[in-house]
Protein backbone atom coordinates (compact mmCIF):
# COMPACT_ATOMS: atom_id res chain seq x y z
CA UNK A 1 0.00 0.00 0.00
CA UNK A 2 1.37 3.39 -0.66
CA UNK A 3 2.37 5.90 1.76
CA UNK A 4 -0.48 7.98 0.50
CA UNK A 5 -3.22 5.49 0.47
CA UNK A 6 -2.27 5.13 4.50
CA UNK A 7 -1.99 8.69 4.97
CA UNK A 8 -5.36 8.95 3.78
CA UNK A 9 -6.79 6.03 5.77
CA UNK A 10 -5.72 7.04 8.74
CA UNK A 11 -6.63 10.74 8.29
CA UNK A 12 -10.46 9.29 7.73
CA UNK A 13 -10.29 7.45 10.98
CA UNK A 14 -8.97 10.57 12.60
CA UNK A 15 -11.68 12.39 11.49
CA UNK A 16 -14.16 10.21 13.12
CA UNK A 17 -12.25 10.14 16.49
CA UNK A 18 -12.63 14.13 16.78
CA UNK A 19 -16.24 13.77 14.65
CA UNK A 20 -19.53 14.75 17.36
CA UNK A 21 -21.23 12.08 15.40
CA UNK A 22 -22.74 9.70 17.93
CA UNK A 23 -23.58 7.10 15.52
CA UNK A 24 -20.67 5.72 13.44
CA UNK A 25 -21.15 3.02 10.27
CA UNK A 26 -17.88 1.88 9.53
CA UNK A 27 -17.61 -0.56 6.17
CA UNK A 28 -14.48 -2.76 5.90
CA UNK A 29 -12.34 0.38 7.22
CA UNK A 30 -9.12 -1.46 7.34
CA UNK A 31 -9.01 -2.91 3.67
CA UNK A 32 -7.11 -1.28 1.75
CA UNK A 33 -4.25 -1.32 4.34
CA UNK A 34 -1.47 -3.59 5.50
CA UNK A 35 -1.82 -6.04 8.34
CA UNK A 36 0.99 -3.89 10.43
CA UNK A 37 -1.39 -0.87 9.36
CA UNK A 38 -4.56 -2.83 10.13
CA UNK A 39 -3.14 -3.63 13.71
CA UNK A 40 -2.56 -0.10 14.54
CA UNK A 41 -6.07 1.04 13.82
CA UNK A 42 -7.85 -1.88 15.45
CA UNK A 43 -5.52 -1.29 19.02
CA UNK A 44 -6.99 2.63 18.78
CA UNK A 45 -10.40 1.30 17.21
CA UNK A 46 -11.65 1.18 20.82
CA UNK A 47 -10.88 5.19 21.37
CA UNK A 48 -12.14 6.22 18.03
CA UNK A 49 -15.66 4.27 18.62
CA UNK A 50 -15.67 6.05 22.57
CA UNK A 51 -19.21 7.41 24.07
CA UNK A 52 -20.43 6.52 19.99
CA UNK A 53 -23.10 3.75 18.85
CA UNK A 54 -21.04 2.16 15.78
CA UNK A 55 -21.82 -0.49 13.33
CA UNK A 56 -18.75 -2.10 12.17
CA UNK A 57 -19.00 -4.12 8.53
CA UNK A 58 -16.12 -6.77 7.86
CA UNK A 59 -15.58 -10.18 6.26
CA UNK A 60 -12.28 -10.54 8.14
CA UNK A 61 -13.98 -12.28 11.59
CA UNK A 62 -10.85 -11.31 13.39
CA UNK A 63 -11.60 -7.65 13.97
CA UNK A 64 -14.92 -8.83 15.10
CA UNK A 65 -13.08 -9.85 18.09
CA UNK A 66 -13.61 -6.13 19.10
CA UNK A 67 -17.08 -6.20 18.94
CA UNK A 68 -19.84 -6.10 21.57
CA UNK A 69 -22.40 -7.57 19.14
CA UNK A 70 -21.93 -9.30 16.35
CA UNK A 71 -24.89 -9.80 13.94
CA UNK A 72 -24.29 -12.34 11.46
CA UNK A 73 -26.11 -12.59 8.09
CA UNK A 74 -26.61 -15.12 5.41
CA UNK A 75 -28.38 -14.36 2.07
CA UNK A 76 -30.10 -11.35 3.45
CA UNK A 77 -31.39 -12.57 6.26
CA UNK A 78 -30.49 -12.21 10.25
CA UNK A 79 -29.29 -15.39 10.87
CA UNK A 80 -26.90 -15.42 14.78
CA UNK A 81 -25.90 -12.53 16.89
CA UNK A 82 -24.42 -12.36 20.27
CA UNK A 83 -20.70 -12.03 21.34
CA UNK A 84 -17.77 -13.79 19.76
CA UNK A 85 -17.14 -16.09 22.28
CA UNK A 86 -20.93 -17.44 22.57
CA UNK A 87 -21.19 -16.82 18.79
CA UNK A 88 -17.91 -19.28 18.43
CA UNK A 89 -19.22 -21.48 20.95
CA UNK A 90 -22.24 -22.70 18.89
CA UNK A 91 -20.27 -25.15 16.88
CA UNK A 92 -23.00 -25.82 14.14
CA UNK A 93 -23.80 -22.03 13.46
CA UNK A 94 -22.42 -19.81 10.85
CA UNK A 95 -20.34 -17.69 12.70
CA UNK A 96 -18.07 -20.60 14.14
CA UNK A 97 -17.37 -22.09 9.99
CA UNK A 98 -17.13 -18.90 8.69
CA UNK A 99 -14.38 -18.26 11.98
CA UNK A 100 -12.94 -21.06 11.17
CA UNK A 101 -12.99 -21.21 7.12
CA UNK A 102 -10.54 -17.88 8.22
CA UNK A 103 -8.27 -19.04 10.79
CA UNK A 104 -7.32 -22.09 9.23
CA UNK A 105 -4.70 -20.04 7.32
CA UNK A 106 -3.14 -19.08 10.58
CA UNK A 107 -2.69 -22.31 11.87
CA UNK A 108 0.35 -23.67 11.79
Amino acid sequence: MSREKLNYSLTLLLVLLFSSAHFIIMDEPTAALDPIAEFEVYNSMNDIVKGKTAIFISHRLSSCRLCDEIAVFNEGELIQHGSHDILLSDTGGKYHELWNAQAQYYRT
